[in-house]
Order: C-alpha cells, then structure tokens, then sequence
C-alpha cells in the first residue's frame, strides 16, 4: 500500500538535504562564513562578555630602499654615440671602430686580401704612416699624407725608384686636409689652415707652418678637414655640422672657398653634413663632393651622397632632409625634401664615403678615363657593414650618374671585419692611383698591365 507524502514536507526535506550537501563540499582552507543572525535572546540571559582583543602583531622593520641606478655618464658634445636608440641590445653592439694606434709593419700588410678587376694590380707604395688619411702631390712626385687622429703630416719622397716616407711636420692638431700649389703645402686642421712655402727644401727640417685662416669652429664632430685647390686656384674646405645631426649656426654645414692667401673667404654651398673628399668635373669644372648620411635614424637608411655644385649657393638639404628624399624624423617638419638639391647618386647607407677623385691618366683603359674613383671607408654603425671598397662611379656626357659599382673590394672581409680602411684616392703621373688606408697606415698603388715588380719593393 503506498503512503502519500505530503507535498509541503517534501519539499521542505528536500531544500535541507541541499543545505547539508553544499556545507559538505566547501573547500577546506576557505574562511568560514559568518552565521546568520539568531534569534534575540530572552532578557533575563545576561549578554556574554566580549572576547579579548587579539595583542597587536608587532610592526614590521622599516625595509632599506634600494639604491636608484647610476646614471650613465653624459656623452661629451658631439659623440658618435649620441642619439643610439635605448634599451636596443643589437644598437648597443655598435661603436664606431677605432682604428689601431700603430701602423702595419710593410710584411704584415693585408695585401692578399684586396681584390681588383682582372688586368689590375695592387701593391705596396709605402708604408709605416699611422692614421694615414688625405694625400697631396708636388711636381717631384712627393706625397704629403695628413692625419687625423696623429699630429703629423708625412712626405713620401721617390728618388731613384726608392721610396722613403718622412715626418715632414709634427704638433698639430688633427692635420686631416693637404693641399699643394707651387711650392707650397696647405694644412688643415680642425680649428685653422697653414701652410709651408718651399715645402721640398724642408723635408726633413721640420718646418713650422704658418697660420693663413683661423675662423674655424673648433667643435670635434666632424671638424677635421678635407682641402683642395680648384680650377681657380683657390683653397676649397668644409665645415661639418657639429654632431650627428642637428641645428646649427651659420657658420657650420657648408663649403668655402678662399684665396691661397687665406684671404676673400666666401660661403658657396650649404645644407652638407659631413663631407671629406671632392674634386672637380675635368670637362665642365664643375665641383662633386661626398657626404656622409646622419647615424641612429636606421641601419639601412639615409644613404651617403654623391653631390654636385652647378651655381654658387645651393643648399643640399642637411638636416632637414636625407639622401634627397627622406624628411628628418625630428627636423622635418615643415620642409620639402623639393626645396633642395638632390643628390646625383646614393652610395649606400653608412658606407662612409670619403675622398673621391677624377681619374684623369691613361694607364687604365679608356672606359675609366673622367670617370670617378671613391674611398668608401666602411661603416660602424650598420650589424652587416657595408663600404671598405674602392667604388667606381660611371658617368653619363652630361655629367650624371650612370651607376655605381664596386671596383676595388676585400678592404672589408667576409666575416664582418676589417683588415683595410681606405680613405683618399690620388692619381699619379704615369696614371696609375694611390689609395690611403687609415686602418693599416699605409698608401697601396694601383696599376693595370702586366704585374712587374716596382724597384725598391
């Protein structure tokens, strides 16, 4: 006989059941809740006492703060370094590369490594010149050598087919740009330009310059000089920005000219960054110049430059635009990159292009006659370097460029280091070129021909 169950009963059991299995299954380490509030008590039950309050937990020592880093020192004006993205471990890799305080003994050169074009040679033309940099020459065939990071100027004399290199002057300071003209030698240095009369009468009499122009800024970012004398005897110099890149004053970004005298200074062309190699156009005088493109804006952009001058005051752009195209990230602003002259040819991005010259002899083939050779030193600042070359630039009747191309290579090797730095390149009389190598201190010579063995080597 089945019972009924009432339904309010069941349910009621049903709702207790529920209670009783959800206590069960709280977690063991949960706080328990608080209970629900019970009923009041009848009055005659005293209240009961208050529990002891707990004793108050002792506080805790003071901790010692932790010393804030040290700052990084400050960068003197002017560094490389200066504007290196932060917090980029592949930028922190990259330093300019220093080149070594001595030079190369002459058995020790890395001759087997530079490569040239098949019918090309390359030898030793002298050698034990630390930081050899730009070159000049006299009628006797001397070579005067100047310097960046020495205080010399060197003289490479040949007599009789034996070279012999000299320190023709010492003391000066970063004595980068040479220049020759009728006995005379010009130097520049960073904050003034000299220059020795007779210069072939005081090879080894150590001469003391004589100052021709002082107004020169003296910042070291990018102060050294490059100088030459034009089709119209006059001295050519730049003066670089004074940093990486950056606003400046009037007096810095430009190229000048001026008499041998030191005196009609003029200004004749604005807007460059950083150029140490020009030489004019042989056919229609016209003056081409390399400039090195500003660091830390990327590895692989701007490019260097290859400039040329057709009127007096143009302006190439620097800072405010790149490689003809590109607005300065930070001082672009409100400029048009079509305001400027363009650039008639980039030569890469950081490749450093240095000194450049028109080959005008007739020892090489006819192809490479008015045609330009530039020292590519190689750059610091890219993971991959690029440059450590001689390029050989083609130009088209009008004068523009028809293409670069590497021409002299191995400076730079394969595993991402340098045996070779080169810096100027200079013809010679019977047309063959001089290379200056700041790396290894030392001038290399090009010939084409047969390889014969040059007397006194």
């Amino acid at each position: 006989m089945n019972r009924r169950v009432p339904r309010g009963t069941l349910l009621a059991a049903t709702l207790a059941l529920l209670a009783t299995t959800a206590l069960a299954q709280q977690p063991q380490d949960a706080p328990a809740q608080a209970p629900a509030p019970a009923a009041a008590a009848p009055a005659a039950m005293p209240a009961p006492e208050p529990a002891p309050a707990p004793a108050p937990a002792p506080a805790p020592a003071p901790v010692a703060a932790a010393p804030a880093p040290a700052a990084p020192p400050a960068l003197p004006p002017g560094s490389p370094l200066i504007g290196r993205p932060d917090n980029n471990p592949a930028a922190a890799k990259l330093a300019p590369v220093p080149s070594p305080p001595l030079a190369t003994a002459e058995n020790k050169l890395p001759l087997d490594k530079l490569k040239a074009p098949k019918g090309f040679n390359i030898e030793v033309y002298a050698a034990g010149m630390p930081n050899a940099r730009s070159m000049a020459l006299d009628e006797k065939g001397t070579v005067f050598v100047g310097s960046r990071l020495q205080d010399k100027v060197y003289a490479i004399t040949n007599k009789d087919g034996k070279r012999q290199v000299h320190v023709l002057v010492s003391g000066l300071y970063r004595p980068n740009g040479v220049a020759y003209k009728n006995g005379t030698l010009y130097i520049a240095e960073l904050s003034q330009i000299s220059k020795i009369d007779n210069v072939e009468d005081q090879i080894d009499k150590s001469p003391k310059p004589v100052v021709i122009y002082k107004d020169l800024p003296k910042d070291e970012a990018h102060g050294w000089k490059f100088l030459a004398i034009g089709p119209d005897s006059k001295l050519y110099f730049e003066v670089g920005q004074p940093g990486n890149n950056v606003l400046h004053d009037e007096n810095h970004g430009q190229l000048r000219r001026m008499n041998l005298d030191g005196t009609g200074v003029e200004k004749i062309a604005f807007g460059i960054r950083n150029t140490v190699g020009f030489d004019w156009n042989p056919k229609t005088h016209e003056l081409y110049f390399t400039d090195n493109g500003r660091d830390w804006m990327s590895e692989d952009l701007p490019n260097d430059e290859l400039n040329r001058i057709t009127k007096l005051g143009e302006d190439f752009g620097e800072p405010y635009c790149h490689q003809g195209n590109i607005p300065d990230p930070e001082f672009g602003w409100g400029h048009d990159c079509k305001d400027y002259v363009p650039p008639i040819a980039l030569m890469g991005p950081h490749a450093a292009a240095l000194g450049m010259r028109f080959y005008t002899g007739s020892m090489f083939p006819s192809e490479y006659r008015d045609q330009i050779f530039v020292a590519r030193h190689g750059s610091w600042n890219k993971t991959k370097k690029f440059g450590g070359d001689i390029a050989l630039v083609k130009l088209n009747k009008d004068g523009s460029v028809k293409s670069v191309e590497p021409f002299i290579t191995g400076f730079l090797q394969p595993d991402n280091n340098y045996v070779a730095r080169p810096v100027d390149v200079m013809n010679m009389p019977d047309g063959s070129m001089l290379i200056s190598d700041d790396w290894n201190g030392a001038v290399w010579r090009v010939t084409y021909g047969p390889n014969k063995k040059v007397a006194g080597r």
